[in-house]
């Protein structure tokens, strides 16, 4: 049978989602491990979208087969009981034998979190990226209202597979949130690093080191080298995952 999961995930321990050597703790081999261990086979765990290190994900998507007798809720808490505290199983159905949750996936978002503040966080070290400089958010919304439609992002990132770098974007917008800043991307697919490439890229035209018209310059050339910042990881999470 085949089942898909929505999983939540703390990546900081993690390098990324997908499997690596055996020395690099990894989601997908964290899973693969929990799973197997109620069946006594491997069992191999296809994800929705390959986080890299230390990304989180508040709706990542999986798929596994298992032979289970025990119904779908008794199967959830089974594994929740033989993952780590930062790997949790929120929901978990039986699927169609062909899905996949990559290649079925419609639309992914993301969130990325900025703390917009001169005094470090001891609690959101991990979870957002400290800017310490004041950040105008209207000129970066202004700048991330170019990014929706389809467009050529190889600016932005590397293509996973092939050359192609063509995605069309949906939702592209900051928002506050007392002392951060947050900002939401839905598109048809993404770029290796092109959610990080663009949040650094936005966060230099909010400090006004980048005009709007610098940064669609750069987004029209095409080009890797015209990026600016690359955002760290840490501050990176997959929100959702539409089919």
């Amino acid at each position: 049978m085949r089942y898909r999961a929505q999983i939540e995930y703390d990546g900081t321990a993690y390098f990324g989602f997908q499997r690596q050597r055996d020395d690099q703790p990894t989601i997908q081999s964290e899973l693969e491990q929990a799973i197997s261990r109620l069946s006594e086979t491997e069992v191999t765990v296809r994800g929705a979208g390959r986080t890299d290190s230390g990304v989180h994900a508040w709706g990542q998507v999986i798929a596994f087969d298992l032979e289970w007798r025990h119904g779908e809720e008794a199967l959830l808490r089974a594994i929740n009981a033989h993952l780590p505290p930062d790997i949790a199983v929120q929901s978990l159905a039986i699927a169609a034998a062909t899905f996949h949750p990559r290649y079925a996936a419609l639309r992914r978002a993301y969130e990325y979190v900025i703390y917009n503040a001169p005094i470090r966080s001891a609690l959101r070290r991990q979870k957002a990226w400290q800017v310490s400089w004041p950040l105008a958010m209207e000129r970066m919304n202004d700048a991330a209202a170019l990014l929706l439609g389809t467009h050529d992002f190889a600016t932005f990132g590397q293509p996973p597979e092939g050359e192609n770098t063509t995605r069309h974007v949906y939702q592209a917008q900051w928002r506050g949130r007392g002392d951060e800043l947050i900002f939401t991307i839905e598109a048809n697919a993404f770029l290796y690093r092109m959610v990080r490439s663009l949040v650094g890229t936005l966060v230099e035209v909010g400090s006004g080191k980048w005009s709007v018209a610098q940064f669609q310059e750069a987004l029209e050339a095409r080009d890797r080298a015209q990026a600016g910042t690359t955002a760290p990881a840490h501050g990176l999470f997959l929100l959702s995952v539409t089919y």
